[in-house]
């Protein structure tokens, strides 16, 4: 019998249809390569102060952490303010570094100084539903970038389509196990507290679920991890392998860092590289231990896509040009605990298993000097990635 999961129970309004509108999207969206994956791109900036001319007003952006995924600094952030900064505003990024406090202080500040507009991506949706509805009391629009607020108020949402994030996780591990019948699995998810999350175990279970339910496969136990924290993945992984006599087959993991923390495990226990592990974000240590044959995927969503959408979205509210905004939020998302469709941009996510790294680092979104370096340089060479 299936292990009941350790995520909130599923509500049938958490699947999200997303309108194909290729057309709308076209001439709204910029849909080029992601810029590169260093240090030097910004994200380590120490500088808080707002960046861009500001010549049409600033946008806020408050983003959740930095201890389970580098993407908020190194990727989003400089993102964001270059989109914004090319509109003519001043982008006001900060980081809440995981301390819900810290995210409603950040956010009455920037009501307090009028931002124009504020885009947030909350560590939780209680928080997150909080600040947007005290933005909204000030006048502000509000925009839910990456992690919808159940329960929230804000009136767009950005995102990639978290429901084939999750699906992808479970095609790639089921590929990875189709000659191996009854084969077991431990699922190592995300926060219970982050809606995306959810979604991923949701899209993972319209694969995995039928194939537990036939006996192909046999779920050992699925355990979400509070605030995504790698340590605590990669310790409940092993008390979970341990408590299964050491055995597994295959192991889904809900992003890349959760993969570097079974990995470790794995690597003490003599398994590394004979379990395949799922990964998200297309991370440098994802993409290298992919290469090394450690995990046998990854999903990659690019950033830049993201950023821009959202940016685009921030300057038509700032302008209070409603009917671009709606123009590009032509997707719908299902908020069940607010009981209402969010209007969304919902992009496309992309599988990376060892032969596709490089359409990763061919989109600019990694350099290949930070990914081929060491024992994985061979492979790198064999796949023609230079």
């Amino acid at each position: 019998m299936r292990t009941k999961s350790a995520l909130p129970p599923k509500k049938s309004g958490r699947r999200r249809a997303c309108v194909a509108a290729a057309l709308a999207l076209s001439g709204l969206l910029t849909i080029t390569a992601c810029g590169s994956n260093s240090s030097s791109g910004g994200g380590n900036s120490s500088s808080n102060a707002p960046t861009g001319s500001g010549a049409n007003g600033t946008v806020g952006v408050i983003l959740p952490e930095t201890a389970s995924s580098a993407r908020w600094e190194s990727f989003d952030k400089p993102l964001l303010q270059k989109a914004l900064g090319d509109a003519g505003f001043a982008a006001d990024v900060q980081n809440a570094q995981g301390d819900n406090q810290k995210f409603t202080t950040l956010a009455d500040g920037m009501i307090a100084k009028g931002v124009k507009v504020l885009i947030i991506a909350s560590i939780n949706s209680e928080v997150g539903g909080a600040v947007a509805a005290k933005a909204q009391k000030a006048g502000i629009p509000t925009i839910d970038y990456d992690r919808l607020n159940l329960g929230g108020s804000s009136d767009y949402y950005v995102s990639f389509d978290n429901v084939k994030v999750g699906a992808l996780q479970g095609q790639g591990l089921a590929t990875a196990l189709k000659d191996k019948p009854g084969a077991q699995v431990i699922e190592i998810e995300g926060a219970p507290t982050d809606n995306n999350a959810t979604l991923f175990h949701d899209g993972q279970e319209t694969v995995l679920k039928p194939l537990y339910d036939s006996g192909a496969l046999k779920l050992v136990r699925s355990q979400a991890i509070d605030d995504w924290n790698n340590q605590k993945g990669g310790t409940t992984f092993e008390q979970i392998l341990t408590g299964n006599g050491g055995k597994v087959d295959g192991v889904v993991a809900a992003n890349d860092g959760l993969a570097g923390a079974v990995i470790t495990v794995l690597k003490k226990n003599g398994l590394n590289g004979k379990v395949p592990v799922t990964g998200q974000d297309a991370t440098v240590d994802g993409l290298k231990s992919i290469l090394r044959g450690d995990q046998y995927m990854t999903v990659f969503k690019p950033i830049k896509e993201e950023a821009d959408a959202a940016a685009k979205l921030a300057v038509a509210l700032a302008k209070g040009d409603k009917a671009s905004a709606d123009a590009l939020a032509v997707g719908v998302s299902k908020d069940p605990k607010g009981k209402r469709d969010v209007k969304s941009v919902l992009l496309q996510p992309q599988l990376i298993t060892k032969t596709e790294v490089k359409q990763v680092i061919d989109a600019g979104f990694v350099k290949a000097a930070d990914v081929c370096s060491g024992d994985v340089k061979q492979a790198c060479t064999d796949l023609g990635i230079s």
